[in-house]
């Protein structure tokens, strides 16, 4: 019988998911040029797209780009699918820590249908995506955006993946 381990200290741990995340994040070049950040708590994510000026389409209203109410939704689809990758492999020590890896191989959109429920007034956006279904090679995922209250949510969207090639 082997001696118990003892547990990481949660330093430790949340550094390292934290590290995961950053990195996750950072190897999306759109990502950073609109700003978006992500909460994590836990294993559970909600994107951030802080108001910018260069964001607005209609400076009439003025209202958040379509395209880039879009680019977010679909944005945040995709760091949720790979972030439940990263998860499992992180969480069973077969992630190396970022520095020494490159970045991983990310979903690829096949189809996404969004819904424009309101116009996106000018201020931080914020975004959950959930996974209806996630296989080896196709990946469902719903997403929903809110700003001032998550009730009222500005617009959604159903978007379908191909997934890279699990390694190993």
């Amino acid at each position: 019988m082997s001696p118990r381990q003892r547990p990481e200290p949660v330093q430790v741990v949340k550094g390292r998911r934290d590290r995961a995340l950053a990195g996750l994040v950072g190897s999306i070049p759109y990502a950073a040029f609109l700003g978006i950040t992500v909460d994590r708590r836990g294993d559970e994510l909600t994107a951030v797209l802080p108001f910018d000026d260069k964001l607005i389409g209609n400076p009439g209203l003025p209202a958040l780009h379509g395209g880039v109410t879009a680019a977010f939704l679909e944005t945040t689809a995709i760091l949720e699918l790979a972030w439940a990758v990263l998860w499992d492999d992180m969480e069973g020590g077969r992630l190396p820590e970022y520095g020494d890896a490159p970045p991983p191989r990310l979903p690829k959109t096949i189809d996404i249908t969004v819904d424009y429920l309101r116009s996106g007034l000018p201020r931080d956006a914020y975004a959950r995506a959930r996974v209806n279904r996630s296989g080896r090679r196709y990946a469902s995922v719903h997403v929903e955006a809110w700003q001032d209250n998550r009730a009222r949510l500005f617009a959604q969207a159903t978007g379908h993946f191909l997934m890279p090639p699990r390694e190993g």
